[in-house]
C-alpha cells in the first residue's frame, strides 16, 4: 500500500541537459513508498532524461536526489542496483544474441549467490510464464511483446524495491499494452513495488497509477491524483498540452 507520507525517492530542484542544451529546469517531485507515479508529457519534455539522471546515467548539474533518505549524488548504476533500484529503458533492450535464460542470468548479475539468482529467475518466470516456454530461445527471435516482457523480467530477477520504467508500451499492440500495464500494477499490488513510469499511452497509464506528474519544457506543471484527468478530457488536454 502506498505511503505518501514517506518519500522513497525525492527529486529536489534537479537541473541537467546535454551539452549546452537545458532539458530539466528545476524539477522537484517525490515518489512515496508503494506508489505508482506516472510521468507524462510531450516528447522532449525531459521524461526519459529524468529517469536517466535518477539512475546515474546523466550527470546532475544542479539539485539533489535522495533514495530512502540517502543521497544519490555520487552513486553509479551498479550502486543503485545494490540499493534496490532497477531501470528498464525504452526500446525492448535485451541481449538479442543470448537465450532468454542467459538474459535472465545477466539481469541478476549483481546478486550475491546462485540461490538468489535461481529464486529471482523463478519469480520472474511466474510473472511471465510465456518466457518459461522459451528459455532456450534466442532473444532475437522473440516478438516485440515478448522482448518487452523479457526486459521487465530481467529487472524483476533482482527483486527491486523501486522500478524506473521508460515507455514499456512502446511498439506494442493495444492488447499487449493493457497486459503490460496490468502486470506492472500486479507487481505493485502484490509485491509493494514502487514504480516511476514514463508512458505515452496516457489514458491507459492513468488507470494504474496513484499519482501523475506532467512535465512541460523541463518543469513540473501538474502533480496530483489521476482522477481529475480521467474524468475531465479538457483538463487532461490542458495539462498535457
Amino acid at each position: 500500500m502506498a505511503d505518501a507520507t514517506r518519500p522513497l525517492l525525492q527529486v529536489d530542484a534537479v537541473v541537467t541537459g546535454y551539452g549546452k542544451k537545458l532539458i530539466l529546469n528545476g524539477i522537484t517531485l517525490s515518489v512515496g513508498q508503494g506508489e505508482i507515479v506516472a510521468l507524462i508529457g510531450h516528447n522532449g519534455a525531459g521524461k526519459s532524461t529524468l529517469l536517466r539522471t535518477i539512475f546515474g546515467l546523466q550527470p546532475l548539474w544542479e539539485g539533489k536526489l535522495f533514495f530512502d533518505g540517502q543521497s544519490l549524488k555520487s552513486a553509479k548504476p551498479r550502486d543503485l542496483l545494490h540499493m534496490g533500484i532497477a531501470y528498464v529503458p525504452q526500446g525492448n533492450r535485451v541481449f538479442t544474441d543470448l537465450t532468454v535464460r542467459e538474459n535472465l542470468a545477466i539481469g541478476g548479475i549483481t546478486l550475491e549467490n546462485k540461490k538468489l539468482l535461481h529464486e529471482g529467475i523463478t519469480r520472474a518466470l511466474i510473472l511471465f510464464p510465456v518466457l518459461r516456454e522459451r528459455l532456450k530461445q534466442r532473444a532475437a527471435t522473440l516478438s516485440g511483446g515478448q522482448k518487452q516482457m523479457l526486459a521487465l523480467a530481467n529487472a524483476i530477477v533482482l527483486s527491486p524495491r523501486f522500478l524506473l520504467l521508460d515507455e514499456p508500451s512502446l511498439g506494442l499492440a493495444p492488447p499487449l499494452v493493457t497486459a503490460a500495464l496490468s502486470r506492472i500494477q500486479q507487481l505493485n499490488r502484490d509485491g509493494g513495488l514502487t514504480v516511476l513510469i514514463v508512458e505515452q499511452k496516457v489514458r491507459e497509464v492513468l488507470n494504474i497509477c496513484q499519482r501523475v506528474c506532467c512535465l512541460k519544457l523541463g518543469k513540473v506543471t501538474y502533480d496530483g491524483s489521476p482522477e481529475p484527468l480521467k474524468s475531465d478530457p479538457d483538463k487532461l488536454r490542458q495539462v498535457f498540452l
